[in-house]
């Protein structure tokens, strides 16, 4: 596996090592030991999350407050997407910054997300499948997130707005900035 170093500390794409022949390809995606090697972080999965959208679809930019918060380690088993991570931790040099990521079938690319890092990806193809593993469970009342268009964030998600499809509960999430206000008050 290939382990290529984001500008977010502790993000990571990884690459994985792909066997294939005449009757297709294998790949490991995940081995716990090599992971920790590789990247220095020890991790403990407990949670699988699959999703299907279609083109246009956003989901996110979500996360999991305090004790809740979660690691993600990402991959699109059909279809294609841009993958968005923001480091949403106050004491990090990068604090505000993102990595936006193509994620397909065809490139078999994975993004670590760490903890304290806000999550959201993008349908670029017809229809995607999204497929995740968690170090912590969901947990409804610790959930926050951004509004996907933030100003100051400045993602591009790679396709117009025209196409996008929104769910009503990610259309009224604050701003970056009034969601991390919101954070230090409660």
């Amino acid at each position: 596996m290939n382990v290529i170093e984001t500008k977010l500390k502790g993000c990571f794409i990884l690459e994985p090592r792909i066997i294939g022949d005449s009757r297709g390809y294998f790949f490991e995606s995940y081995n716990q030991a090599s992971f920790a090697e590789l990247t220095g972080h020890q991790v403990n999965f407990v949670q699988d999350n699959q999703s299907f959208s279609s083109r246009g679809v956003i989901r996110g930019l979500h996360a999991q407050a305090g004790e809740f918060a979660q690691a993600k380690l990402v991959r699109v088993l059909q279809g294609e997407v841009v993958d968005v991570a923001v480091d949403a931790r106050p004491d990090s040099p990068t604090f505000g910054q993102h990595v936006a990521v193509h994620l397909s079938a065809e490139n078999k690319k994975q993004l670590f997300v760490p903890r304290g890092f806000l999550h959201g990806f993008v349908v670029l193809s017809e229809v995607a499948e999204f497929f995740y593993k968690c170090d912590n469970f969901y947990k409804k009342d610790a959930e926050w997130g951004v509004i996907f268009n933030d100003e100051t964030l400045g993602i591009d998600w790679g396709i117009d707005a025209e196409e996008l499809i929104i769910s009503e509960k990610d259309q009224i999430l604050p701003t970056f900035n009034e969601a991390i206000a919101s954070l230090k008050t409660t």
